[in-house]
């Protein structure tokens, strides 16, 4: 069966993996805003029945791996940068670390490392992942909002955000089944991530106070795996900075595909210093 892939824009090739929720749709605002600097391809995870890929129970996580390669290679898509996003942070840097030398850069964005133990929220869903859904959505607001608030403070503009955001998740609604499967499959999974790679990256988090899945401090590990990456925390946001700064998010982005040529000449820079984007 083919899988579904979304494409937006042209040039270089720019790969966004999604989340644990594992729809593409989720993520739409941020691939318009990478449209603008090149090609932007994605894709639903391949366990979702809308993505049209095929997935074996028995393979787990590396289901995700083999599916970003069946993505690549269905698109031509050659030297591209990765993004990804929360899971898809560590489905792409696995990918990274198994061919090195087919990526041409990698962002990583508010993603677990490898090895991370799920918080205790997490694991009482992983118990009884449909008692707890009902609780899970009716705290979603409260969970969201103050990050909401502080990425787009005006209110109007703000409203008219969540309208569009819950329009979109209505129509590509999340499996309490799926990402259950995930998480198990992501505490299961064997890292190649095991020695300082020399591809370019960017590693971007957002504010401690505000970020209520994936700990800033655990983002930054990826920093042993990728040394010489720019480290950025997205002002304003904490875990969908990406989605509602896509426009700032998107210009990380830019910043380290303007380096590509330098980086693919010379040696690689030293590690910078957290870099914090308004």
């Amino acid at each position: 069966m083919a899988g579904r892939i979304v494409e937006r824009g042209h040039g270089r090739p720019i790969v966004v993996v999604p989340g644990v929720q594992g729809r593409c749709e989720w993520g739409l605002p941020t691939v318009q805003a990478l449209a603008g600097l090149g090609r932007a391809i994605t894709f639903s995870l391949c366990d979702e029945p809308s993505s049209g890929f095929a997935w074996r129970e028995a393979m787990g996580f590396e289901n995700y791996v083999a599916q970003l390669d069946e993505v690549l290679h269905a698109t031509g898509a050659e030297d591209p940068v990765i993004v990804g996003v929360s899971y898809g942070g560590l489905i792409a840097a696995e990918y990274a670390a198994r061919h090195a030398g087919a990526v041409a850069a990698l962002v990583v964005a508010s993603a677990p490392p490898p090895g991370w133990p799920l918080p205790p929220r997490a694991r009482r869903y992983l118990m009884a992942p449909w008692f707890m859904t009902p609780f899970f959505w009716l705290g979603a607001p409260l969970r969201v909002y103050p990050e909401l608030k502080a990425s787009i403070p005006d209110r109007r503009a703000r409203w008219h955000f969540a309208v569009d955001s819950c329009w979109r998740i209505a129509g590509a609604p999340a499996s309490p089944t799926r990402m259950v499967r995930r998480l198990r499959w992501l505490e299961a999974a064997h890292s190649s991530l095991v020695q300082p790679l020399a591809v370019p990256a960017v590693i971007i988090t957002g504010e401690p106070t505000l970020e209520r899945v994936v700990p800033p401090a655990a983002t930054l590990q990826y920093r042993a795996w990728f040394p010489h990456a720019r480290v950025v925390e997205l002002a304003g946001t904490g875990h969908n900075g990406s989605v509602t700064k896509a426009h700032e998010f998107a210009a990380c982005v830019a910043t380290l595909m303007a380096s590509l040529p330098a980086a693919n000449g010379r040696a690689l820079p030293p590690s910078s210093e957290i870099v914090r984007a308004h």
